[in-house]
């Protein structure tokens, strides 16, 4: 079991009910999934981007990527429906509080003149969305064979009814916010 999920049994279950005073354990919100994202535009001209993309998110989480796919079609951009454009992971359970553990505790503090992560970045319903500007803080990417630095978008999916519930609730996983 992971040092982060133990934690979150023990610590952070009882100081959550100290604070919203939730007369039962399950009331306690708790991180439902993580998924990360990887918007691969140029794929439309050259498959093998899409593939280092994948190979790269892959290798992050440590479980295999699912291609997404362009749900209609947009002149501007040259882009039809159905085509490949990026891929996601859906991290759960185990694997999920290693990478959330990972994520906070060595990858965020490698970011350039990091001061924090934005604690404004709640949807309404208790779920929280990080954006990354480059895969290379991550440290199983190799800085050397990286053919292109890309982003990539982490949503904290909660049980938390309400943004403050998740936002507690991340503060006691040691999510970085800016003051």
């Amino acid at each position: 079991m992971s040092r982060l999920k133990e934690t979150y049994q023990n610590e952070i279950v009882d100081a959550m009910i100290k604070k919203f005073g939730y007369k039962n354990i399950m009331e306690v919100p708790k991180i439902d999934k993580i998924v990360i994202n990887m918007g691969v535009g140029e794929a439309k001209e050259n498959k093998k981007v899409l593939e280092s993309a994948v190979a790269d998110l892959e290798k992050i989480t440590g479980q295999k990527a699912v291609l997404t796919k362009a749900k209609n079609s947009v002149a501007n951009f040259k882009l039809r429906e159905g085509m490949e454009i990026g891929c996601k992971v859906t991290l759960r359970g185990e694997r999920m509080y290693e990478f959330a553990d990972r994520l906070i505790n060595l990858a965020l503090p490698r970011v350039r003149d990091f001061r924090g992560v934005n604690p404004n970045a709640f949807d309404g319903r208790g779920n929280y969305a990080l954006g990354i500007k480059e895969q290379l803080i991550f440290p199983e990417i190799e800085y050397d064979k990286v053919d292109k630095v890309r982003g990539m978008d982490i949503i904290f999916v909660t049980t938390a009814k309400t943004d403050e519930e998740a936002r507690e609730l991340l503060r006691l996983f040691n999510m970085p916010f800016t003051k």
